[in-house]
């Protein structure tokens, strides 16, 4: 067997003068890894080749498979299955196959070319999924010995849901604005795309807040238990280890337990606060949010380019009227100056003895003396030992103290609204901002999962940290919740906020039995 080059040998067929042809000839090989095939002869690569122009010779073929050996790409060895006689040993034939170094690029240059043409998508469907294989991870946790390979499974197939979810976003993400900026369709073209996408956005973002809150307690409820489950999937890899050092064998065990570990707790981030910043999922949620004016400002770019083309010579004439109805030579002067940006001088004045008029034309204006240091270094300073450093203590302290007091009164604010009682919007009271801007929070969570103004709905915020019930009544019924900034108010409700550890069953109890999460309408 050839052995391979240096590492840069192995993309040297790209580069090539004839890269193309040897592109072929790669294809080729990368096809027939793909259909088991270990080995191909030449005539088998010329006849199934997408050749850029005619076929080439054999020969030709030949010369390039040895190039490519020699570059590391492939391997080769002697074809002896065709040999008839002794003449035919002593020629030259080889079977060739994939190097190692040549799967490498081939998966290198696959890759690539994925994600170059890859659009991203926000995937309602892998919240779906996620949900489901939490679900499936609880049940086998429940489990006094859950099977082996249904727990690498499940998990396996969670994390590539959630992978995928978490590219998809991100791709999409980062390229919304781009997509609309680059459409070249006439105005009613652009304003349909920007419906649908508009469209596409709430319809994820609607998904999103209804599945987060449930996917984070499920995780939640695995904090105890998914640790063994991890060692079990990573124990059922490890199985596969080829024999070796038993220290060795035990670092590859534990690699496999932390890369499993990593995973998960990149999954419990994207869905549950670690309390240093809002989850990745409420961020995805903001930015989608705020997408859209931002589509609609791209959009308002690309109808102004398309249409607001600008005239030189009527711009000249409507001056030139402007001019004209000026009443003396002053506003004539005036106009001038803000049309053409003509505005007096302005001297240099190191001492306030020495300041010259505006109206001193520069020719005229005494000159300035301008110390070396200031012409060579660009500052009059004198160079000396560096100034202090601040002490930020009390800095520090003053953010330190305002912080807390923000903490204590949001804790406060949740104390008063997340009691775990039930009661009616009309008996809530009066609000400060803290209390305010919480109840706005959990109740517009509430009402993204309404299908209806009539439904009752029972769901987590997406922190994970509280549970809401919320119950509409009549549709004559009022309420009214004075607050600093107005009067917030819309059809009565019957509320129940409660902190997620305290929180009982997601059922759903008819109006009267006082247990249910209402529902607001926004007024």
């Amino acid at each position: 067997m050839n052995t391979s080059p240096c590492h840069r040998e192995l993309f040297r067929h790209v580069s090539a003068d004839k890269a193309a042809f040897y592109r072929a000839i790669m294809e080729v090989f990368a096809a027939a890894k793909r259909q088991f095939r270990p080995y191909l002869r030449p005539d088998e690569v010329l006849r199934e080749a997408a050749w850029p122009n005619d076929p080439p010779a054999l020969e030709e073929v030949r010369a390039a498979l040895a190039q490519l050996v020699e570059w590391g790409n492939l391997e080769s060895q002697p074809d002896t299955a065709r040999v008839a006689s002794i003449d035919d040993f002593y020629l030259a034939r080889f079977l060739y196959r994939l190097s190692h170094g040549g799967e490498a690029v081939e998966s290198a240059l696959a890759a690539f070319a994925q994600a170059l043409g890859r659009r991203g998508e926000l995937q309602s469907v892998a919240l779906e999924d996620i949900h489901a294989r939490l679900e499936a991870l609880i049940a086998l946790a429940a489990d006094s010995a859950p099977d082996d390979a249904k727990v690498h499974e499940v998990l396996r197939d969670l994390v590539r849901v959630f992978e995928d979810l978490a590219e998809n976003a991100q791709a999409f993400m980062a390229g919304i604005v781009r997509s609309v900026e680059i459409q070249q369709a006439e105005a009613q073209a652009v304003v349909g795309f920007k419906k649908r996408l508009i469209d596409y956005l709430e319809r994820f973002i609607g998904d999103l807040v209804s599945r987060s809150g449930a996917i984070a307690q499920r995780i939640k409820a695995l904090d105890s238990r998914i640790d063994a489950l991890l060692w079990q999937a990573a124990n059922r890899e490890a199985r596969d280890i080829a024999p070796g050092d038993v220290l060795e064998q035990a670092g590859a065990l534990q690699a496999r337990v932390d890369a499993w570990r990593e995973r998960w707790r990149g999954l419990r981030l994207w869905f549950v606060s670690d309390g240093h910043g809002p989850a990745q999922a409420e961020a995805l949620r903001a930015k989608a949010r705020a997408a859209i004016p931002q589509l609609l400002a791209a959009i308002a770019a690309v109808n102004e380019r398309r249409s607001g083309r600008s005239d030189r010579s009527a711009d000249f004439r409507v001056l030139a009227r402007w001019f004209a109805d000026c009443g003396d030579d002053g506003q004539a002067h005036r106009l001038a100056r803000a049309a053409f940006a003509l505005n007096p001088a302005r001297h240099l004045s190191l001492l306030a003895a020495t300041e010259v008029p505006a109206t001193t034309p520069w020719a005229d204006a005494p000159a300035v003396a301008i110390h070396p240091r200031l012409r060579e270094y660009g500052t009059a300073a004198v160079r000396g030992t560096a100034p202090k450093v601040t002490n930020r203590d009390a800095g520090r302290a003053a953010l330190a103290r305002l912080a807390a007091a923000e903490h204590r009164q949001v804790e406060a604010a949740r104390a008063r609204l997340a009691t775990g009682t039930v009661c009616r919007l009309s008996e809530l009271g009066r609000l400060d901002p803290h209390e305010f801007d919480l109840f706005l929070a959990v109740l517009g969570e509430a009402l993204a999962s309404q299908s209806s103004p009539d439904e009752t709905v029972a769901r987590t915020t997406s922190d994970g940290l509280l549970h809401i019930r919320l119950e509409p009544l009549g549709e004559a019924s009022h309420a009214v919740i004075e607050t600093d900034l107005g009067v917030f108010s819309g059809r009565d409700h019957r509320i129940t906020i409660t902190p997620e550890g305290n929180a009982g069953p997601s059922h759903v109890s008819s109006p009267s039995s006082g247990d249910g999460l209402r529902q607001v309408s926004n007024a």
